[in-house]
């Protein structure tokens, strides 16, 4: 059992931490945007803003509906990527004990 769930934990745990990059490269493009750093209207960059939207958008939307306003400051990120370390944690740890009980 373990020979097979210890590295499908693995590869969760490496989605996770793409996952992780991804929510951190689309909130650091929304600050570009905002600054006018980059240029929505080139093709390219619009095709990638769009791809990091449509892929961390629906994890964080729940988090803004329980968040208050706080002037224009969006934290959800923040909250997601910590939500995803203790995941990642959990995991690991679970992983860890498979590891050792198994004979992995």
């Amino acid at each position: 059992m373990a020979t097979v769930l210890v590295p499908l934990l693995n590869v969760a745990s490496i989605a996770i931490e793409l996952y992780t990059w991804a929510i951190i490269l689309s909130a650091i493009l929304s600050w570009l945007i905002a600054f006018d750093v980059v240029n929505t209207s080139n093709r390219f960059v619009y095709t990638i803003v769009d791809f990091l939207w449509r892929i961390t958008e629906p994890a964080l939307r729940p988090i803004r509906q329980f968040m208050p306003n706080l002037g224009g400051i969006d934290i959800s990120p923040i909250i997601l990527i910590l939500g995803l370390f203790f995941v990642q944690s959990v995991l690991a740890n679970f992983a860890r004990q498979l590891a050792m009980s198994g004979g992995y």
